[in-house]
């Protein structure tokens, strides 16, 4: 676990990318840098405006100042503010991976909840699955797959906050963060040294639940995630639903044109959740392609802010794509990717299996990555991860955990 401690973010206006479509390059509430002075009020002035002034000191202002251990005394009335609110005010420059990662998840979460067959239609009453999948994915530290909680995860794969992820990284995050998301009951896969096991992706499926948890609580709230996203779908009793997520390099500087042909039979398969990759410091989100384009989602677009309203529900019209999606030439694709796949009951794992040995895995030489069926005995035990014995929420969850994790090995170069 390398890298500085994560930062605390508090909550403000800003700007933000949808985790449904495209979108992207977004703003994060604004850091302390970022803030303004509040106005001097006087003692009077409050009293003369019955206390509106005073409480609107309090209410609208206070949060603008920097966070310390320091008591705050305003109008004779004592504030504690937490410190450590030092964090980037924008995602823009290093985030796009992060939000690439959000739109893949929350395709699967769609695929889980909603079934893959699911469209969204716009000013049409959605089902209450499809808002709480949106509550996941809104901008605010206590939402458990936020780009706070994303960047601070990301520390404890030696990445700063502010530093640009790559789809390995991103893929190490999401993984760690669904051990907190009981709702979704996730099992997130992700593949070592360019090695799918059947084995081990069995017995993490077959796990029997972290618990029976409560209920998912009100909408109305802002509590954490971890509090609130407790298990009552009950969904494909005996198996989790699987993410299996595909870290994968094909060539050194430029992808090696003997993988194309497998790469796009990727797209073809029924559990297919697209890509992750793009090109150096620019992500992408690629979700099918023509001949030899790929035609991906592009998250650079700014957005405005969304939150939730009192009644629980998101202003999602900016959550999905207003436009065509993007396309480029294969060829000029970074060979750092990440592939998806959504298996949401045992039988759909079994038959990508069928369908990755007879489609993608054809090739005597050469192959995109492995499937095997039993454990390498030259590997460590396979132990499926389950959710640390911790007390606390939001934030200091993830800042707590960072011990807790073993660092994943990054992933062989395949050709020369």
């Amino acid at each position: 676990m390398g890298g500085q401690a994560a930062p605390s973010w508090r909550r403000a206006p800003g700007k933000r990318s949808p985790p449904l479509g495209g979108g992207g390059g977004l703003q994060l509430p604004a850091g302390p840098a970022a803030r303004l002075r509040p106005p001097v009020v006087s003692a009077a002035g409050a009293e003369e405006n019955g206390g509106g002034a005073r409480r609107r000191m309090e209410s609208d202002f206070l949060e603008e100042f920097p966070e310390t251990d320091e008591p705050v005394w305003i109008l004779g009335k004592q504030h504690h503010l937490k410190a450590g609110g030092t964090g980037p005010s924008s995602d823009a420059g290093w985030g796009c991976m992060l939000r690439c990662g959000q739109m893949m998840l929350a395709q699967a979460l769609i695929c889980r909840h909603l079934g893959r067959d699911w469209q969204w239609e716009k000013h049409r009453r959605q089902p209450e699955e499809y808002q709480k999948i949106l509550q996941c994915f809104l901008d605010r530290k206590d939402c458990c797959y936020s780009i706070h909680q994303m960047a601070q995860m990301g520390v404890g794969e030696g990445k700063s906050i502010g530093e640009w992820f790559g789809p390995n990284t991103v893929a190490q995050v999401l993984k760690k963060l669904a051990l907190f998301d009981e709702w979704n009951s996730l099992a997130v896969y992700v593949s070592m040294d360019n090695t799918v096991v059947i084995e081990d992706i069995k017995k993490m499926c077959r796990s029997p639940p972290q618990s029976s948890g409560a209920a998912y609580g009100s909408t109305h709230s802002h509590r954490s995630a971890f509090g609130r996203n407790k298990n009552t779908a009950g969904f494909c009793s005996g198996w989790k639903p699987l993410l299996l997520i595909i870290p994968l390099r094909l060539g050194i500087n430029h992808i090696n044109p003997i993988y194309i042909d497998a790469f796009k039979e990727c797209f073809k398969m029924p559990q297919s959740l697209g890509a992750l990759g793009g090109k150096p410091n620019n992500a992408y989100y690629f979700i099918g392609f023509l001949g030899n384009e790929l035609i991906y989602l592009d998250p650079h677009t700014t957005q405005i802010f969304v939150d939730s309203e009192e009644n629980g529900m998101v202003d999602d019209q900016s959550f999905h794509c207003q436009q065509a999606p993007h396309r480029m030439k294969i060829m000029n694709l970074d060979p750092s990717v990440a592939l998806g796949f959504f298996c949401k009951e045992e039988k759909d794992f079994d038959n990508w299996c069928s369908l990755a040995q007879k489609e993608i895995l054809k090739q005597q030489s050469l192959r995109m990555f492995e499937l095997v069926q039993k454990h390498p005995p030259h590997w460590p035990p396979f132990i499926p991860p389950t959710k640390p014995e911790v007390t606390t929420t939001g934030a200091e969850l993830i800042e707590s955990t960072d011990k807790l994790f073993e660092l994943e090995e990054e992933f062989e170069i395949l050709s020369v």
